[in-house]
């Protein structure tokens, strides 16, 4: 599988992602915040984990994470961005897709993590900067259908949009 570019098309031409799920998704984020809109990509997907995070220098921050086992989960461990498929986001400013990184050589550097398979967006700030990204992950690989990461792409600003004074000033370059 290659990684995707975001696409903006109509849900309804040929050839185009499907989006379909974005109105939904604005209503849950409208409803239930940033965490309702997590829960619901969450929900349309086989992916165990759905999270938001913030590329910060060299770590990988996680802001918001939804378990689809634990409930009780709101947040994963910051790691280091060179151990983390969104390492690729960051450095190419393109989605991913990966169905099972212990076997994938675009990703040489996950093929001893526990986390197998990935589908990923950039989060952009309004100055078009890579803030970040929101995905999906899991320890097992799984198959990702084309509109999963058209549809993260599509979110993607909108969590932009409720990420608050926080993303704002994350935005800012690091000292």
């Amino acid at each position: 599988m290659t990684s995707h570019s975001p696409s903006r098309g109509s849900p309804d031409a040929p050839g185009s992602p499907d989006i379909s799920g974005l109105p939904e998704f604005k209503v849950r984020l409208a409803a239930g915040g940033r965490r309702g809109g997590l829960e619901l990509l969450n929900e349309r997907t086989p992916y165990r984990f759905t999270g938001v995070f913030q590329f910060s220098g060299e770590v990988l921050k996680s802001v918001e994470l939804v378990d689809k086992w634990d409930k009780a989960v709101v947040r994963g461990q910051d790691v280091p961005i060179a151990t983390a498929y969104c390492a690729h986001l960051q450095r190419t400013g393109q989605s991913l897709v990966v169905i099972n990184g212990h076997r994938d050589d675009r990703v040489p550097w996950m093929k001893n993590s526990p986390i197998a398979s990935y589908c990923g967006a950039v989060i952009e700030s309004p100055a078009g900067d890579a803030w970040g990204a929101v995905c999906h992950y899991d320890m097992d690989p799984c198959e990702s259908n084309r509109g999963e990461v058209a549809l993260l792409s599509a979110a993607a600003p909108f969590l932009w949009s409720v990420l608050g004074t926080d993303a704002d000033q994350a935005a800012a370059p690091a000292d």
